[in-house]
């Protein structure tokens, strides 16, 4: 079978400056084809401190703050968002979570899921992943 060009251009990947080093074998940010892939975001501030024992409304800024930092490290920002995926360990902080989420996004509206799990790592309580433009 013959392959086709489809245009398609290598992923390019990206530990952005004023963000701590990926705990594994995966980088912050993926970029391929004009989309952003940002790695899940854990509450781990950018010296590489766990925010395990803060509260949950803390350890979410602090999430959106990594989100940020990954964005605008390759060029994206909040505006250019198309899908984010929350992982959250008590479905009891979804309001919460809600209300400084859109203070953070503002007029973004991108596709959303919130999905309570029993778990995360380290013990921390909330986890963000999303997909942007370039």
């Amino acid at each position: 079978m013959d392959q086709q060009d489809t245009g398609a251009q290598a992923p390019r990947t990206v530990n952005p400056p004023g963000m701590a080093s990926p705990g594994g074998h995966y980088s912050h940010v993926s970029i391929a084809n004009g989309l952003v892939f940002v790695s899940g975001q854990l509450p781990i501030d950018a010296s590489g401190t766990k925010l395990t024992n803060k509260p949950f409304d803390v350890q979410v800024e602090q999430v959106l703050a990594n989100l940020d930092a990954a964005l605008a490290g390759v060029g994206s920002d909040v505006t250019k968002l198309i899908q984010v995926r929350v992982y959250i360990v008590d479905i009891g902080h979804w309001t919460m979570f809600n209300e400084i989420y859109a203070r953070w996004a503002g007029n973004a509206r991108p596709a959303r899921a919130v999905v309570p799990v029993p778990a995360l790592h380290f013990g921390l309580q909330v986890e963000v992943e999303a997909i942007a433009l370039a």
